[in-house]
């Protein structure tokens, strides 16, 4: 291992640019226009510039910490980025349905784990609101079956300026929110249907207990390292000030090994990879409550089974965005590896998927949901709107296979189905779960 020094790093840019030119050009910025031409100053550049002059180069994890999440200059900290009038919009911003379906999977599999008395549903980044506020009205509407049950909310954001969305998306407005900005549970309040709900900065803080687990679209803004193979052996990607200009930045590779190297397979077969150790411990926290205290997790992302090499990229105004161009004013995003995050259970849950949003959302009935709002409809937009939302989410084109669920469930209760094992199975029969085939059980 060795210092990263700024000399050492600068030296190698030309070998960077061999041997990993889709980093700044390539299959995401092909526009044919330089995006250099248009690269305004922004706050964060500033202090991304200063970061490294003093410092030296970073790696593409801090990098992405820093634009995404910097308390004072973060895009995800003071800002409202969804919608079309943000820089990209999600499935439950498409169609209720989609959020209606994932409340139907919770509600089948607290059924299915022996109707616990009470469980907490806990939201990974929750952006506005809207797909906690889908899942609680399938709660509302199946009230006779979970009428028994106590139920809590669970929000775990960053974001300043989403908190209140949400608040106001899902929070009775007679009962006032209590606020503690020191506290790690910073907000209270009361959800229209009456349920307790509470904010937290991180999963951590979340009282430990039997509870299902929400996560859309939170493990690809989590930040990763990029690493490189080269004739000399595995070299992170790092980020630095373009010696031809102070306020552009440009990749580099490290000179030398770095600690985060040790997260590469041994047996890694690509040339490029990014890993997110971040994601490891996040799923290794659910693992370890799912098999101590029961109930599920359900992750839903773009993503693959570890075979894409480089997807970071950046999104702002629903296009994409050159991820190095005016820092904190664009998304940045990168692809899950889902066989990473299935490592990283190391046995503690079952794992199940990564199966394409088509299949889950199919298997958990989207057409005979569609077919009830259609029937319902009196109005020619309103069935329209529907007909498109159905499109974009299970287009293969489109949504359909980009995005990918994979849950969490504990080993019991994959295995606890009793029926005879014959001689030439490996293993037990699994338990069926809604949305999954069993040819997706881990």
């Amino acid at each position: 291992m060795c210092a990263l020094g700024k000399a050492g790093a600068r030296s190698l840019n030309a070998a960077a640019r061999a041997v990993i030119p889709c980093l700044w050009r390539g299959k995401y910025f092909s526009s044919g226009k330089d995006p250099v031409e248009n690269n305004p100053v922004t706050p964060m550049l500033r202090h991304l510039v200063y970061k490294i002059k003093s410092t030296g180069p970073i790696t593409v994890a801090e990098y992405m910490k820093e634009v995404l999440t910097n308390p004072a200059k973060g895009y995800y900290v003071h800002r409202d980025m969804l919608g079309e009038k943000g820089d990209f919009i999600t499935s439950p911003e498409i169609s209720q349905i989609f959020g209606e379906l994932l409340g139907i999977w919770f509600v089948s599999e607290w059924m299915a784990n022996g109707k616990s008395a009470a469980f907490q549903l806990v939201e990974l980044g929750p952006g506005r609101g809207t797909l906690a506020e889908d899942v609680l009205r399938v709660f509302s509407q199946l009230g006779s079956v979970l009428k028994n049950c106590e139920i809590s909310m669970h929000l775990v954001e960053v974001s300043q300026k989403l908190s209140e969305i949400q608040a106001l998306t899902l929070t009775e407005e007679k009962v006032p929110l209590e606020r503690s900005a020191g506290s790690p549970v910073y907000m209270k309040g009361v959800t229209k249907s009456g349920i307790p709900i509470s904010w937290y900065r991180h999963l951590q803080d979340v009282p430990k207990g039997y509870s299902f687990y929400l996560a859309h679209e939170f493990f690809d803004v989590l930040p990763i390292h990029k690493f490189q193979k080269t004739p000399q052996g595995w070299r992170e990607v790092l980020i630095d000030i373009d010696p031809q200009s102070s306020d552009k930045l440009r990749f580099v590779l490290a000179p030398c090994a770095t600690p985060a190297e040790a997260f590469i397979q041994r047996d890694e077969a690509r040339d490029h990879v990014e890993v997110c150790p971040d994601a490891g411990v996040i799923i290794q926290e659910l693992s370890q409550r799912i098999s101590l205290m029961g109930g599920a997790a359900l992750i839903a992302d773009y993503g693959h089974d570890g075979t894409k090499t480089d997807t970071f990229r950046g999104f702002c105004g629903h296009k994409l965005h050159d991820v190095l161009i005016a820092p904190g004013t664009a998304d940045l995003t990168a692809d899950v590896d889902f066989s990473y995050l299935r490592r990283a259970v190391q046995g503690r849950a079952a794992s199940l998927g990564p199966v394409t949003q088509q299949m889950f959302l199919k298997n958990m009935g989207i057409d005979v949901r569609l077919k009830v709002l259609l029937d319902k409809s009196t109005e020619p937009s309103l069935k329209q709107q529907l007909l498109q939302g159905y499109d974009m989410l299970m287009n293969p084109k489109k949504m359909g296979e980009r995005f990918n669920f994979f849950a969490l469930l504990p080993h019991q209760r994959l295995c606890g189905r009793s029926q005879q094992i014959s001689a030439h199975q490996s293993k037990p029969s699994p338990s069926p779960v809604a949305g999954f085939s069993e040819l997706a059980w881990r």
